[in-house]
């Protein structure tokens, strides 16, 4: 693809963007420039991904045709100011924080602006992201290929409503967590009965890779999965009598739905 990309911002999030990017090769390294207020991070992903830094938010802005702003929710508002009169004018904003909509963004920069809303996750280094995506109407049907290509590079994609997007940040966005501490759980679990810790972990993250992946391509409920595994009066369904037993499925339904609460709330504020 021959396209500038900026990253205003190169934390976790970003620097998993970043990675996936270069990885894939959809990109040139050489086409991407990243800024940030914190020179050890730029040197960071310099030295990793061989990228262009910069401490200057505006240098960023002014070359990039599509604009990732990979920085926290509370700094949304100061780092638009600061690059609004240096984008470029066919530029793409690509927003990746959760509850800023694109009303907000649209209205912070005072302008006419291409915004692009996107709830990625941490998986995209690792080739294996999660990416829904919603834009303004000022976004062409080509332009929209373009930012599907390049989150398509590092993982699989949706196009959803933006009134589901805080739907999303729960189920995607935020979920690589409750995966790493069902994992970690299991780890832990394995180690109290003798397997060597990083072997624990290593089943552990296997056995939860392969699960997702059977319900990516079989296409069958994840329920029905489940009853295949537990053989009747066998080892499995004592296991998973004892976490309903605990209110294992009600305890992710209720953390995923205080996760949409805080982001919607978020999307108000």
């Amino acid at each position: 693809m021959d396209k500038k990309i900026g990253f205003i911002g190169c934390g976790n999030m970003g620097r998993a963007m970043i990675g996936g990017l270069v990885k894939s090769g959809l990109i040139n390294a050489e086409n991407i420039i990243v800024s940030d207020a914190c020179r050890e991070s730029l040197d960071k992903v310099s030295n990793e991904y061989h990228v262009k830094t910069s401490t200057d938010n505006k240098e960023a802005a002014k070359i990039a045709d599509i604009l990732v702003l990979a920085i926290k929710p509370n700094i949304y508002d100061a780092v638009i100011s600061e690059i609004k009169d240096s984008v470029l004018d066919h530029a793409i904003i690509v927003v990746i924080a959760a509850g800023k909509t694109v009303a907000n963004i649209e209205k912070t920069f005072g302008k006419g602006i291409k915004v692009v809303r996107v709830m990625p996750n941490t998986p995209a280094l690792v080739g294996e992201g999660m990416t829904c995506i919603c834009a303004n109407d000022k976004i062409t049907a080509g332009e929209m290929d373009d930012i599907i290509a390049i989150f398509n590079s590092f993982g699989k994609t949706e196009i959803v409503d933006e009134k589901l997007m805080d739907v999303v940040t729960a189920t995607s966005g935020s979920s690589p967590a409750y995966v790493f501490m069902l994992i970690e759980a299991m780890g832990d679990a394995a180690v109290l009965d003798g397997l060597p810790r990083d072997k624990a972990y290593k089943i552990a993250a296997q056995a939860v890779l392969g699960a997702a992946k059977m319900v990516l391509e079989t296409g069958r409920h994840p329920g029905e999965l489940k009853d295949m595994v537990c053989s009747p009066g066998g080892t499995t369904i004592e296991a998973v009598a004892s976490l309903e037993e605990d209110g294992f499925q009600s305890a992710v339904i209720k953390a995923m739905r205080k996760c949409v609460e805080k982001s919607r709330k978020m999307s108000a504020s």
